[in-house]
């Protein structure tokens, strides 16, 4: 006989000749002398050396066994004293009791919807997040649910996290902010056959989210050639100065032609606008030229009618003069004073008194 001692928080498996006997539990035993003890540490896990229904024969040691067994398309969440330890796979799993507190959650993965009541901290731990599959929806967008290419519901903002498994789960996204499109260089062609170009833009909003993700596809895109076409058909209706002439009424008018086939794509057209109208080079020559023409026949009419106003002014001035002496004598020593203004110097003779002479230079007969 041979006294073998297990010690507290531990277990032995007694083994004759490769057989399971007997489990010994802490204390002294008295063993013959072909024994074996194989001894288990309470607070591990317990990997049986031989298979597990032979041991769990043994009544008092599948009393000391808690067996868990994982399913396919299961797992299990494992906790030892309230805290999380690890994830179960599929198999069969064994602990011993009596020292720490086993809790263990099932989980089933042929769902995608995860009910278990599992801590949201737990997520993004690694061992458990490779199960999982996360969609985030920020607080601009809207999402709807997709299962099997099948529409299940609608999600506003917020982390959505189903199970990983073989169902195909689609979440489709829409972003519910006012967005732009610009139509930049487009090149039109006018009811006179002239080239523009147009740089045009538009404000819209996704306001039906099923009609922009399910009944239609890539709507933005469908509202961007919807745009260009109803630019085309606008320019194409006018001549290049009739164009030019209502380009403030371009926009409305667009905006009018477009807002219904829009809202059948989940869209409102909020507002158009035209940023610019780009001639061709030649096109922008004559124009310039018919500009710098115009602005010269305005200031050769205003030239003729001040031309016009000073001879008029000078006509009735004569006349004047010619009713009134005194006028004219006036006007004869205005313009003496002018002439006067002008003279550097003034050479006088001995041959009369200076102020004869004088009279002589500046008198005028009449």
């Amino acid at each position: 006989m041979k006294r073998v001692r297990i010690n507290a928080g531990k277990v032995g498996l007694v083994f004759r000749n490769g057989d399971y006997k007997r489990v010994i539990t802490q204390g002294n035993h008295w063993l013959r002398l072909r024994d074996q003890v194989s001894t288990y540490d309470l607070a591990k896990p317990f990997y049986a050396p031989v298979h597990l229904d032979l041991l769990l024969k043994d009544e008092r040691l599948s009393e000391l066994l808690t067996v868990v067994e994982v399913k396919d398309n299961e797992l299990v969440l494992h906790y030892e004293n309230k805290l999380f330890k690890s994830v179960l796979g599929p198999g069969r799993y064994a602990f011993l009791n009596g020292l720490v507190e086993h809790k263990f959650v099932t989980a089933d993965l042929s769902k995608i919807e995860i009910t278990e009541k599992i801590d949201k901290n737990l997520f993004s731990n690694h061992n458990l997040s490779r199960y999982i599959r996360s969609y985030e929806i920020n607080a601009h967008e809207k999402g709807m649910l997709l299962v099997d290419d099948a529409y299940m519901k609608m999600l506003d903002s917020g982390v959505y996290r189903y199970w990983l498994n073989d169902t195909n789960i689609k979440v489709l996204k829409a972003d519910l902010r006012t967005q732009q499109v610009d139509i930049a260089g487009q090149e039109l062609l006018t009811k006179d056959k002239a080239a523009i170009r147009i740089n045009f833009n538009t404000q819209y909003k996704v306001t039906d989210v099923e009609k922009a993700l399910l009944d239609n596809k890539d709507s933005e895109k469908q509202l961007y050639s919807l745009l260009q076409l109803a630019l085309r058909k606008y320019v194409g209706a006018y001549t290049l100065d009739e164009l030019l002439e209502r380009k403030e009424d371009m926009a409305s008018s667009i905006l009018s032609d477009v807002k219904n086939t829009a809202a059948k794509l989940g869209i409102k057209v909020l507002d158009c606008g035209i940023r610019d109208v780009i001639l061709p080079g030649d096109m922008k020559a004559i124009m310039n030229q018919v500009l710098v023409a115009q602005k010269q026949a305005q200031a050769n009419i205003i030239m003729r009618r001040e031309e016009t106003a000073s001879t008029r002014s000078l006509l009735n001035t004569a006349k004047l003069m010619e009713e009134n002496s005194m006028l004219f004598k006036l006007k004869e020593m205005e313009y003496v004073e002018k002439i006067a203004d002008k003279i550097g110097e003034i050479t006088l003779s001995n041959n009369g008194g200076m102020i004869k002479q004088l009279k002589d230079i500046f008198s005028v007969n009449r």
